[in-house]
Order: C-alpha cells, then sequence, then structure tokens
C-alpha cells in the first residue's frame, strides 16, 4: 500500500468544516473544474452512503468510480472506501482535527494500491500529479468558501434561482447550499420535486404562491449570446428571453402578500459597447448596439420590483472563466494544441472575472444593501493579448496563431462585433467600494486556480 496526504490549517471550528463537507453543495464544490469528472450519484455523510462518480481518466469513455462512507465520526471525520472503480485498493480518511486554538487541522489521507502493481508502481507518479493538484484545488476551496460564509454571517436563507442548471447558476446553487441556504429552481413546464417552481416566459406563467415568503430570487435564465452570428430570429430569442422574462418575474414579486427583500438580476458588461481603454465603472454612460439596447431594457424591466421595496441588483456580468464552460472551455482545445492566439484586437480590453468570484458577489450581494447596477470584472484590466499570453504560458504553450479581425467579422458579422471585437475597460467600483475581497484578482493566479496547473518549478503547497 502507498499513501497519498494533504493537510491544512483552517481558522474555522471542526464542528464548521465537517458540517461543510456534508452539506449537498460540497461534492460539487470540490471536484476539480479542469476534470470531465460528472457525479452520478451523492448519498451524504454517514456510515453507508454511497458516492458513485464518472472520472475523467483520459479515455474516449468516463469510467466509473464507487465509494462508501464508514467511519462517520461527526465534526471529526469520515472515510471513504473504493467500492468499485480505477484503483486497487483506495481509502480516504477525511481528518477535521482541533488545531487548539479555535481552528481546525484539516487533512486527507490515502491509502491506495494501484492496478498491476508492483509494475504501476513506476509511473504512479505522473498518474497521483493530477490527483495531488486537485487536493491542493479543494483545500483552497473550502478555505475560501468558509471565510465567505463566516464573512457575512447570513442566517439560513430560502432563495429560488432561475437558470439554475447555466454555467454560473449551477455553481451558486452549490456554493448558498455549502453555506446552509435552501435553493428553489424556477423551471419550465411542470416541477417534479419540492425544491423546483414552474414558470414559463412564453405563457407569462408562474408558480407565485411558490415565491412567496422567499427571503430572495435570483434571475440568470436567458437565451445564449454566443452563436456563430446573430440571425433576426436568435436575436428576438436573446432579447424577448431576458426582457420579458425579468418583467414577468418582477411584476409577479411586486404582487406577493410577503415579496423577498431581494432580487437579483443578472445583468451584462454588453451595456458599454466598444469604448476602447475608457474606464467603466457602474456610472458610465451606455454604449451602442444590440446588446447595450437589450441590457438597458432588461435593467429596465425590473423596475416594478425596485417600486414595490424590493431591494433589486444588477450584476453587469463580464465574461465569466471557467473551464467547465463559457470562454474559457471554447478556447482550451486550442491553446492546449499549441496553436491558440489572441481573437481580434491584441489591445481590446477583456472584462473578465473567474466563476468563484462570479458567485461569490451574487452571495455578497445577498448579504449587504447594494443595489442598483454592480460591474461584475476583475479589479486588474486585461487586454486580449495578455489574456492569450497568460493562458499559454500557464498551459506551457506557445501563442502564435492570432485570429485577425477582419476574418472573425466577416464569418460572424455583427455577433463577432459586439462579442469578441469589442473593448470595454470595466471596473468593479462597486464590489470594491462595499469591501468585496477577490480571490482572484489577477489574471494568472485566476487561471492556475481552475486549470490546476502549479507555478513552474512547484507544486501548490499546502494552503
Amino acid at each position: 500500500m502507498s499513501t497519498l496526504r494533504y493537510a491544512s490549517s483552517l481558522p474555522h471550528p471542526p464542528a464548521d468544516v465537517f458540517a461543510w463537507h456534508t452539506r449537498p453543495g460540497a461534492l460539487h464544490r470540490l471536484v476539480a473544474p479542469w476534470t470531465d469528472t460528472e457525479i452520478v450519484r451523492f448519498d451524504g455523510v454517514y456510515d453507508g452512503a454511497i458516492t458513485e462518480l464518472k472520472v475523467d481518466a483520459g479515455l474516449p469513455f468516463r469510467p466509473s468510480w464507487t465509494s462508501r462512507h464508514e467511519g462517520v465520526v461527526e465534526g471529526q471525520k469520515f472515510e471513504d472506501e473504493q467500492v468499485s472503480g480505477p484503483f486497487a485498493r483506495w481509502q480516504h480518511v477525511h481528518r477535521f482535527d482541533s488545531d487548539g486554538a479555535g481552528g481546525t487541522h484539516y487533512e486527507d489521507d490515502i491509502a491506495y494500491q494501484l492496478p498491476l502493481a508492483p509494475l504501476s508502481d513506476l509511473v504512479a507518479g505522473p498518474l497521483l500529479a493530477p490527483i495531488a493538484d486537485g487536493f491542493a484545488y479543494r483545500h483552497r476551496t473550502v478555505r475560501d468558501d468558509l471565510a465567505m460564509h463566516a464573512r457575512y454571517g447570513l442566517p439560513p436563507l430560502r432563495i429560488a434561482i432561475s437558470g439554475a442548471s447555466g454555467l454560473i447558476g449551477t455553481a451558486l446553487r452549490h456554493l448558498l447550499t455549502t453555506g446552509g441556504h435552501t435553493v428553489l429552481h424556477l423551471v419550465r413546464g411542470t416541477p417534479r420535486s419540492d425544491d423546483e417552481v414552474g414558470w414559463n416566459v412564453e405563457d407569462g406563467t408562474i408558480q407565485a404562491d411558490r415565491l412567496d415568503g422567499l427571503d430572495a430570487v435570483v434571475h440568470l435564465a436567458g437565451e445564449p449570446v454566443f452563436a456563430p452570428r446573430w440571425t433576426d430570429a436568435k436575436k428576438d430569442r436573446i432579447y424577448r428571453s431576458r426582457v420579458d422574462g425579468t418583467a414577468l418575474l418582477a411584476r409577479t414579486l411586486a404582487a406577493l402578500p410577503r415579496p423577498p427583500k431581494a432580487f437579483l438580476c443578472a445583468s451584462a458588461v454588453g451595456l458599454y459597447g466598444d469604448r476602447g481603454d475608457l474606464a467603466l465603472p457602474e456610472t458610465a454612460a451606455p454604449g451602442e448596439g444590440f446588446l447595450a439596447t437589450v441590457v438597458k431594457d432588461w435593467e429596465a424591466a425590473a423596475q416594478p420590483a425596485a417600486n414595490a421595496g424590493i431591494r433589486t441588483v444588477h450584476l453587469r456580468t463580464g465574461i465569466v472563466l471557467s473551464p467547465r464552460g463559457g470562454a474559457l472551455a471554447q478556447m482550451l482545445p486550442a491553446f492546449k494544441l499549441g496553436v491558440g492566439g489572441p481573437i481580434g484586437n491584441a489591445e481590446a480590453f477583456v472584462p473578465w472575472i473567474g466563476i468563484d468570484d462570479t458567485v461569490g458577489a451574487y452571495v455578497h450581494a445577498l448579504a449587504t444593501d447594494v443595489s442598483g447596477p454592480v460591474n461584475l470584472a476583475a479589479p486588474e484590466p486585461t487586454t486580449m493579448g495578455l489574456l492569450a499570453e497568460t493562458l499559454a504560458r500557464v498551459l506551457h504553450r506557445p501563442s502564435v496563431l492570432a485570429v485577425p479581425a477582419p476574418v472573425l467579422e466577416a464569418l460572424g458579422g455583427e455577433a463577432a462585433r459586439e462579442m469578441l471585437l469589442a473593448s470595454a475597460r470595466v471596473v468593479p467600483a462597486r464590489l470594491l467600494d462595499t469591501d468585496y475581497a477577490f480571490r482572484h484578482p489577477d489574471l494568472e493566479t485566476a487561471l492556475r486556480h481552475l486549470l490546476g496547473r502549479p507555478r513552474e518549478g512547484a507544486a501548490f503547497p499546502n494552503v
């Protein structure tokens, strides 16, 4: 048997750290985003509970990995033992020991045996390096999530989310549930469980009674903006899904006997248009173009909720970086092959933000008295050229094959001009003014965290 160990110190009591791991979103928060891993089953943390994963093994298919929890000691430890999977044996002990000063010595101890040992031991290092990087990611995530929950000290809330299955919605609901909050999903069609609320934007219908008495509603749903070209039908779907959906929710919430205290609406930095190197805080005037028109009307559609005294926040989101979806996921294949490079104008400013700071900003908006527009962009501005250069460096690849702006415009027309070629130096003034603590304020730190890439010459240290 061989062993693998990863440990860190957390300034939170063992009971809090243990409780975080038992909540519904915990395993999703712990799975490294650069892996193609699917959580098939997660029963929770108790003796006999089963977890089943489809794991990324570098194969054309994802093999199953099933483990069973045993040895659960409330507030202190639990164990995972492989039932079936890629190892000949795998036993993982999660320990949460008091450090004697109110904090936790947080430790993962793994005893494993590779198949075909001892021959497989010759290649154990390269095989296990990604697992070690994954544990470093897990410990950073637990540390940062617990710090955020402790900082805001929110009581358990009941929150409804539209678009809960999208990139941002998925990450947000898992973050919220690790904080002890209850999340309801707004879904099209007939609800199939107690945590679903039916609505249909096209029909203008919604189960209003299920929203009465909630603490907050988060509205993320909308037709995807990215497309090779925008047809008139696509533009109409983009516009209607946002404006009509927001209007339906705003009117419904305003008419409730017990309306929520907060209505958090997704918005977009597309409001600012193509503005070169001009700094764009929330007070900047709108720009020109289709997206600017959509965002202006989108935000205006929420006014009935604000008029009813519901604290309404418009979270103007930039380019969200995550290997699970969005722009970064689309860029990664080319960059991994060494054929990536700047897209369009290398001098254009890219209003990026990491997925953890995106959902962290939503929690910040829930916990503070901020209202009105809030820019979701990292505080350190980045150009397209710097983005390509940094991504290539993190992946240890060249960045030499640029895609010229005229080619993009010829292929994508209006969509390319507004989504890929526009320059927007967006400033997160409201977040900074209200003391939001960015987890990843600079691009390289964000990419290394999201892609599991330690700095050159070093593994991720214990955090």
